[in-house]
C-alpha cells in the first residue's frame, strides 16, 4: 500500500508476537487476578486511560488494545486510576515493553470545564457519571506517576490530548502559551493522529530490543532531540518562512532576516554577492531534485519562546503547521523550546498513512466485548449508552472548520470500512448486545456523509496543500458521490431484526444538496423526527473565519428536507447549531442571526459558545487577533475577537433571545448599538420591553399595561422620588474556577453541516 510515493507495510502483515499463545482475552485484564486467570506472569503492554474501560471500538484505548492484542502482545489496562501517588500505577506490574498513556477519548480540560471554565458535575466516561475521577491534564500526571512508579520503563504517549499538544500551544484554560506536552511530561515518544501504524511498529522493534530512544523513523511520532539534531547527513533544515513569510515582527528582531552574503575573493565590495554561471535545469530534473530534497527536508518553526512572546509569529507558526498536514506532502517539523545549554529541539514526523479500507475492516473487526468491563457491574456510563448501538463507519474530515480539532487529530483523508465490515457489525451488535430493540442509533463518523469520498486524482491529492476540499466552494477534483452510502443504507435496513437505521451525526448539507437521492433517502427512512444540522451562522464575516459555506446552503438543503419529507408523510424538521463568540463575530453579527432565528421560527434550547482548543485554526484566532488562513503579517488581517465573560455572554445571549432571563442584558446592547427600535412587543420587535417577575435583575422595565382588577400602587412623592435609593450591599465574588464543552456524541463530535 502506498500513497503518493510513501510506501506502508500493511498492518496484518506483521508475524505475531510469541504470546499470541495465550489466545484472546474475554476482556483485557484490570487486575492481577484475571491476569492468573490468563496464565500471564506480566504485561507486555500497559495501557492507562483517564476512561472507563468499555471493550468497544468507539473508545481509543479498547481499539488500541485489542489490535496489539492481535499482534500477539499481552495487554493489560489501568483504568482511571488514583493519580495521588504511584501505588495505583503498580497496579498489574511491571510492563515488559512499555506504558501507553491516554487521557481518553476527551481532552481531559474539555472533558472536566465548560467553555466559561466552569467545572462539570458530570463526567459522561465514568461509571455513574461521577465527576473528579480523572486530573487536570490528565497526560502529564498520569506520565509523571508511571515514571515514579517504574523509572526504567518507556513512556509513550498519545489521544486526543497529547495530539493537540504535540508543539507550543495556546492553552485557553491558563490564557497563556504552554510548551510542547512532551516537556512536560517527560515521555519517550508521543504518537499524534491516528495510532494503529506507529504502535504496532513500535511494540514489535522494541520486543525485539531495540532502545527506544533509538526509534526516529516512526510517522506520526514526536519526540525530544538535542538541539541542531537531524536524523543523517543527507538531511537539511529549512526555515518556516520557506513555506510562508510571517513579515516583520514588531518589538523583537527579525529571527528571519537574511544575512548579507560575504564576500568572496575580488574587488566586490561588501554585501554584494559574486556572480556564478546558471546551468540550465530541465524541468523534470528539477522536479526530481526538489521531490528528493523536500524528503529529507525538516522545517523549523518559531521556537516555543518566539511564539510565547509574540503574537505574529505564532499565527505564522499556526499556519505553517496546518499547511504542512498532508501525509502525501509535509515534511517533518522542528521547535526549539528552553535557552542556552537547556536548548532542546520537539521533532515532528510527518503524520501517519491513513489506513486502507482492509486495514479499517480488521481494526474494527477484532474480538471486542462489547460492553463495559464486568468490574463496574450495574454502573451506568453514559458515554457507553450513547454509542452502544452506533456504528462508525468512517473516520477523518476534509471539512477543515477553524474551530474543530479533529482535521489536526484524524487527518482530511477520509477512511472508510467497507460494506460487508458495516453490515456485519449491525448484525453483531443485534445478537450480542444486550437490550437491543431493533433500531440502530447512527451510521456515522466526525461527519455523517463523507463516506467513501476522496479525491479524483490520487497524484493531485498527495500534493495538495489545501487546508479545506470544500471551503470556500466544493473543490472540482472531490468526488461526492453519495451512492456507496445510499447502497449501505439500503442493505442495512433489509437485515433481519433490524427495525430503523437513524443517522445522528452531523451532516455535510453543502455535500449532500450535490445528491438529491441521498437527501430523500435520508429522510425518507433515516430521521427520527430530527436531523442535526450545523450551519453556525448566517453571516459572512464569523463564517469566513469559521470555513463554513454561507446560509444559502442550508436554505437548499431546507428547501429539499421539507419536500421529501412531505412526499414521505412524515412531520420532521431541521435542529441547526450555532457558535457565539466565535473569532470574527461582531455583535451586529449576533443580532443579525438573532433575527434570522425568530423569522423562521427557532428557539434553540442548548447553545454553544466557542471553545478555544490547541492547535485549532480558530485558537490561533483567538488568541493573536490574526487570520492564519492567509499569510499572516504584522499588519495582516485582524481578527475581531469576544475574550471579556459579559461580551460572550451577550453573544450567547442573543441565540437566546427568547428567553427572559436575557431581556435585560439584551435591552442594554440593543440600545448601545442604536436598534432600540427592535425592543417592543410587536413580530417585529425581538424582545418585549416588559420584564416578567421573578426573572433577571430588577431594575427592568416593569409591564407597563395594567392587570385587571389589580389595585393601584401608592405613588410617591416628588421628594421621594428625588431621594436616592441605598445601593444593596455587593455580594462576594465566587472562587475563580475554571474550563470546556459539554461531551458529543462520540461518533458524531457536532463537526458536520
Amino acid at each position: 500500500m502506498a500513497i503518493g510515493s510513501v510506501a506502508v507495510k500493511p498492518l496484518t502483515s506483521w508475524r505475531p508476537y510469541w504470546a499470541k499463545r495465550f489466545g484472546t482475552a474475554p476482556f483485557l485484564p484490570m487486575s492481577r487476578a484475571e491476569m492468573d486467570k490468563l496464565g500471564w506472569d506480566e504485561c507486555d503492554i500497559i495501557l492507562i486511560t483517564g476512561d472507563a474501560y468499555i471493550d468497544h471500538p468507539s473508545f481509543g484505548m479498547a481499539l488500541v488494545g485489542r489490535l496489539l492484542e492481535a499482534q500477539g502482545f499481552r495487554v493489560g489496562v489501568i483504568s482511571q486510576p488514583d493519580w495521588h501517588s504511584a501505588d495505583d500505577f503498580r497496579r498489574l506490574g511491571k510492563p515488559k515493553l512499555f506504558f501507553g498513556i491516554t487521557a481518553g477519548n476527551m481532552d481531559s480540560m474539555v472533558n472536566r470545564y465548560t467553555s466559561d471554565r466552569k467545572i462539570r458535575s458530570d463526567d459522561a466516561y465514568t461509571p455513574n457519571a461521577a465527576p473528579d475521577r480523572r486530573p487536570d491534564r490528565a497526560v502529564i500526571v498520569y506520565s509523571q506517576r508511571a515514571r515514579e512508579a517504574y523509572p526504567e520503563v518507556p513512556l509513550v504517549i498519545g489521544s486526543i490530548e497529547a495530539s493537540l499538544r504535540r508543539i507550543a500551544h495556546y492553552d485557553y484554560w491558563s490564557d497563556k502559551v504552554r510548551r510542547s506536552i512532551l516537556p512536560h511530561s517527560k515521555a519517550d515518544l508521543l504518537i499524534f493522529g491516528n495510532a494503529e501504524r506507529a504502535l504496532v511498529e513500535l511494540a514489535h522493534r522494541l520486543a525485539k530490543g531495540e532502545p527506544i530512544g533509538e526509534i526516529r523513523d516512526l510517522r506520526g511520532t514526536a519526540f525530544m532531540v538535542p538541539h541542531g539534531w537531524l536524523p543523517g547527513p543527507d538531511w537539511a533544515e529549512a526555515d518556516s518562512t520557506t513555506v510562508d513569510t510571517p513579515g516583520a515582527v514588531h518589538a523583537h528582531p527579525d529571527p528571519y532576516a537574511m544575512q548579507a552574503t560575504k564576500v568572496g575573493a575580488g574587488d566586490e565590495p561588501k554585501g554584494v554577492q559574486s556572480q556564478a554561471i546558471v546551468r540550465l535545469v530541465s524541468r523534470a530534473e528539477r522536479l526530481a531534485q526538489h521531490k528528493a530534497a523536500r524528503a529529507h527536508t525538516a522545517i523549523r518553526l518559531p521556537s516555543y519562546e518566539q511564539v510565547r512572546d509574540d503574537p505574529v509569529l505564532y499565527a505564522h507558526a499556526s499556519r505553517t503547521f496546518h499547511l504542512e498536514s498532508n501525509p502525501g506532502n509535509a515534511r517533518a517539523l522542528i521547535q526549539a523550546h528552553g535557552e542556552g545549554a537547556a536548548r532542546r529541539d520537539v521533532w515532528l514526523n510527518p503524520p501517519p498513512i491513513p489506513l486502507s479500507t482492509e486495514e479499517m475492516d480488521h481494526v474494527f473487526g477484532l474480538p471486542y466485548a462489547r460492553a463495559p468491563h464486568p468490574a463496574y457491574g450495574d454502573a451506568r456510563i453514559p458515554a457507553w449508552e450513547m454509542i452502544r448501538f452506533s456504528i462508525n463507519i468512517m473516520r477523518g474530515c476534509f471539512g477543515g472548520c477553524t474551530f474543530c480539532s479533529i482535521t489536526e487529530h484524524e487527518g482530511r483523508i477520509i477512511q472508510s470500512r467497507s460494506e460487508a465490515s458495516i453490515l456485519h457489525e449491525i448484525e453483531e451488535i443485534r445478537d450480542k448486545t444486550p437490550g437491543f430493540t431493533g433500531v440502530i442509533s447512527d451510521l456515522g463518523g466526525p461527519t455523517a456523509n463523507m463516506y467513501r469520498m476522496a479525491c479524483k486524482d490520487p497524484q493531485i491529492e498527495s500534493s495538495c496543500r489545501r487546508l479545506s476540499c470544500v471551503y470556500p466552494d466544493i473543490c472540482p477534483n472531490m468526488n461526492t458521490d453519495h451512492a456507496p452510502l445510499i447502497s449501505v443504507y439500503r442493505k442495512a435496513r433489509q437485515l433481519p431484526g433490524i427495525k430503523k437505521i437513524q443517522i445522528s451525526s452531523g451532516l455535510r448539507y453543502d455535500l449532500a444538496v450535490r445528491s438529491p437521492e441521498y437527501v430523500k433517502e435520508l429522510v425518507t427512512h433515516h430521521v427520527g423526527g430530527y436531523l442535526k444540522i450545523a450551519p453556525e451562522h448566517t453571516q459572512e464575516g464569523p463564517l469566513s473565519k469559521m470555513m463554513k459555506p454561507g446560509i444559502g446552503a442550508y436554505d437548499r438543503f431546507k428547501q429539499m428536507f421539507d419536500k421529501f419529507s412531505k412526499e414521505a408523510g412524515k412531520e420532521q424538521y431541521l435542529i441547526p447549531y450555532f457558535i457565539a463568540a466565535h473569532p470574527g463575530t461582531t455583535d451586529e453579527d449576533m443580532l443579525e442571526l438573532a433575527l434570522w432565528l425568530k423569522k423562521n421560527g427557532f428557539r434553540l434550547d442548548q447553545v454553544q459558545t466557542f471553545l478555544p482548543t490547541p492547535l485549532a485554526i480558530a485558537t490561533a484566532m483567538w488568541h493573536t487577533e490574526k487570520n492564519p488562513l492567509r499569510k499572516v503579517t504584522a499588519d495582516s488581517e485582524a481578527v475581531a475577537v469576544v475574550r471579556g465573560g459579559r461580551q460572550r455572554k451577550l453573544h450567547k445571549a442573543f441565540l437566546r433571545y427568547h428567553d427572559a432571563e436575557n431581556w435585560p442584558l439584551l435591552r442594554e446592547a440593543l440600545k448601545a448599538m442604536g436598534r432600540s427600535d427592535l425592543i417592543g412587543p410587536g413580530k417585529r420587535h425581538l424582545i418585549p420591553a416588559w420584564q416578567p417577575a421573578g426573572t433577571a435583575c430588577s431594575t427592568a422595565p416593569r409591564r407597563t399595561t395594567p392587570i385587571a382588577g389589580a389595585k393601584p400602587r401608592p405613588q410617591k412623592s416628588a421628594q421621594a422620588a428625588r431621594r436616592p435609593t441605598p445601593a444593596a450591599p455587593a455580594k462576594p465574588s465566587p472562587p475563580a474556577r475554571r474550563h470546556p464543552d459539554v461531551p458529543r456524541h462520540p461518533l458524531s463530535r457536532r463537526k458536520g453541516g
